[in-house]
């Protein structure tokens, strides 16, 4: 996929890096990556990816913008209060690059959805902020066979990682799957999200540009995965640490006796939040 001249103006940073350059840039260009939300974590996500020139990005978030995501969601901004997320972050999208192609999906990713929506991407970035949507995401890209770069955060800290366990890691083995770290949700209401406990609007930043870093890497084949490896990020101590994730073979998704093999788990979950229960 060739470059223009305006474009060639434009991503002059990346072309002159050595693991980037001109076939990195038109792999951007021709790469398609599809964004779990569009809320906190989501905007720099967007941001990052669309100024460096990913060809195709997909929104999927069925909420509207409100005042009190502005302190933390870049992507928007107090005159697209009340309007559909996705539909705000195209229009800003738009402005910041009008090379990119924005797909908007204003509804709620479920187990009837997931798969066809999946389906028409490269990578997949987890920006939601609940676990039944990350363990949705997890299955739906593990059935699908496509990456996955995953972000998470707590007040002061926050969590990355790339899972591609369609891919086997240097040992041979798969590498894991969000199930691999965290096997099963904790029991509603045991852990507070951020509407009850609060969170530093530019750590959220951090980690979703961390995750817009992984999302480059992986599509320009740049330095090494992240995947088989979390980050920590410790905001009031200025830390970064770094833990290897292996492959658990006894995990219900990718494990040696699978017992999840469609997206038919999750079921009772939506049918619970639908009910209002």
């Amino acid at each position: 996929m060739t470059l223009t001249t305006e474009e060639i103006e434009r991503y002059k940073r990346h072309l002159v890096l050595r693991e980037v350059g001109g076939q990195g840039q038109q792999k951007l260009k021709a790469a398609r990556v599809l964004l779990v939300g569009a809320g906190g974590l989501g905007s720099p996500l967007a941001v990052y990816l669309a100024a460096a020139g990913v060809g195709t990005l997909g929104l999927i978030d069925d909420d509207v913008v409100s005042l009190s995501n502005l302190q933390r969601q870049i992507l928007h901004d107090t005159s697209h209060v009340g309007k559909l997320k996705v539909d705000s972050g195209r229009d800003a999208i738009g402005r910041l690059n009008p090379h990119v192609v924005v797909e908007t999906h204003p509804v709620r990713l479920d187990s009837h959805n997931a798969l066809d929506i999946i389906a028409g991407y490269d990578i997949v970035c987890d920006g939601s902020d609940n676990f039944a949507t990350r363990y949705l995401v997890s299955d739906a890209c593990y059935l699908a066979g496509k990456t996955l770069v995953f972000g998470a955060v707590g007040p002061f800290d926050g969590y990355v990682t790339t899972f591609k366990p369609h891919e086997a890691a240097p040992g041979g083995k798969p590498y894991p799957t969000y199930r691999c770290l965290f096997p099963e949700a904790p029991p509603p209401g045991t852990v507070a999200n951020c509407s009850e406990v609060g969170v530093l609007g530019a750590v959220v930043g951090v980690i979703g540009t961390l995750q817009a870093v992984e999302v480059l890497k992986e599509i320009t084949g740049a330095g090494e995965t992240l995947a088989g490896r979390l980050l920590i990020y410790d905001a009031l101590g200025s830390r970064f640490e770094t833990v290897n994730i292996a492959w658990d073979p006894g995990n219900a998704l990718s494990g040696d006796s699978p017992t999840i093999t469609d997206l038919s788990i999750h079921n009772a979950a939506e049918d619970a939040v639908a009910c209002g229960r």
